[in-house]
């Protein structure tokens, strides 16, 4: 029997999934999360052999739990399920260690196949999803742009970036208006959305 735990944020999703992988004969969920952060701790109570996590959780995110998941419970296999087939997201799922990166859309029957070949320890990866991460062009921002623009992201003011990089407040917005020219952005936040789901940030 593959023991898997579920994280899911949405009640009314997250049942229907329980409901339909309890169908399954070899499959039994025996715990559930609604926050990235109660991952860790249910694992570490239940011991499932798969998790089934979500990108998008509230508190730690999904990607960002998969890989304290894989450090603290390294037995048990990731499968990060998403509604956002973002190349970028796909590249970090691998970087945090899963096994294996479906959509949500996808048939629940792809979804039980899924977990038994993650559990037999194969890596499971949408074949188009694979594509497009294959597709996606190397950063053309340096390190330093990329650290402006992941500061300016999590919503540090202008002036405390300047601070923190050792900068000056005119050096910070000439490297934002690069990092935007760089990546065709129409602005600074499209900038952080291209980079994000690049896989970038």
């Amino acid at each position: 029997m593959i023991r898997v735990l579920l994280a899911e944020d949405m009640h009314m999703v997250r049942g229907a999934l329980v409901a339909l992988l309890d169908l399954e004969p070899d499959i039994t969920v025996v715990a559930e999360a609604a926050t990235g952060d109660e991952i860790v701790p249910r694992a570490l109570e239940h011991a499932p052999d798969v998790a089934v996590i979500d990108v998008e959780l509230p508190g730690v995110d999904g990607l960002t739990a998969t890989a304290e998941l894989r450090r603290r419970v390294p037995r048990c296999r990731v499968l990060v399920v998403t509604s956002y087939g973002r190349p970028g997201n796909v590249r970090r799922a691998f970087a945090a260690q899963a096994s294996g990166f479906v959509v949500k859309d996808a048939p629940p029957d792809r979804l039980a196949d899924a977990i038994r070949r993650v559990a037999a320890g194969e890596r499971v990866i949408d074949p188009q999803l694979a594509v497009a991460a294959l597709e996606v062009m190397e950063s053309p921002l340096t390190e330093r742009e990329l650290d402006v623009l992941r500061r300016f992201a999590e919503g540090t003011e202008l002036a405390e970036i300047a601070q923190q990089l050792h900068l000056s407040l005119g050096t910070v917005r000439n490297y934002l208006t690069t990092i935007v020219t760089k990546l065709n952005a129409r602005n600074r936040l499209h900038a952080v959305r291209i980079a994000t789901d690049a896989g970038w940030l």
